[in-house]
């Protein structure tokens, strides 16, 4: 199918799921094998239920994944390198997440206006895509839409990601095997 511009799948792993409080403690991305992965150290606690989803504590001033420590980065830091990754891509550059309206779109949009770096990423990125509703949309009989499901269903693979780039590369891997056509992703697409 011919698309003008680039869909990078993206993946964010935060303290909580409050929307306008939670702190993203990984952002990562996948394109075509190109993977892009930072942890932030948060500067608020990661809540039990977001640490049993996401595998991510602090101890000591140490981010870990499943009790094996990983470098972190500065939010910032992380943030602008996110941009530049997207930047290598040719344009214009469309952000699919799992439920991006009503979470991933959202917290990113927030951190970037919150370090003002929000009129520097809408020059590479056009928008967001969400594959939530892009699963209802396509396939509307199945009995549940998560990611898990859909990866079994689809992919007939155990769900086995256990952080935000595995994720980040099976969301990749569903929407390269629903196929969509144009209309169907804008469909689901918030512009920016």
């Amino acid at each position: 199918m011919a698309r003008q511009g680039t869909i990078v799948f993206f993946k964010l792993e935060t303290t909580g799921l409050g929307v306008t409080s939670c702190y993203i403690v990984q952002l990562a991305a996948s394109c075509e094998n190109t993977i892009f992965n930072r942890y932030i150290l948060p500067c608020i606690p990661i809540e039990e239920r977001a640490t049993e989803v996401n595998g991510l504590t602090v101890s000591y001033g140490q981010l870990f994944l499943h009790d094996v420590p990983v470098s972190t980065m500065t939010l910032y830091y992380s943030l602008t390198t996110f941009i530049d990754y997207l930047g290598r891509f040719p344009g214009p550059v469309l952000l699919a997440a799992h439920n991006s309206r009503r979470f991933h779109g959202r917290v990113l949009m927030r951190v970037l206006e919150k370090f003002s770096l929000f009129e520097q990423f809408k020059q590479v990125v056009s928008g967001f895509v969400d594959t939530l509703q892009l699963s209802k949309n396509l396939y509307p009989k199945l009995k549940t839409f998560n990611r898990p499901y859909l990866v079994r269903y689809f992919l007939g693979g155990k769900y086995n990601a256990h952080n935000a780039v595995e994720k980040a590369k099976q969301l990749e891997e569903l929407f390269n095997y629903w196929d969509p056509d144009n209309d169907d992703i804008e469909d689901v697409t918030d512009w920016i």
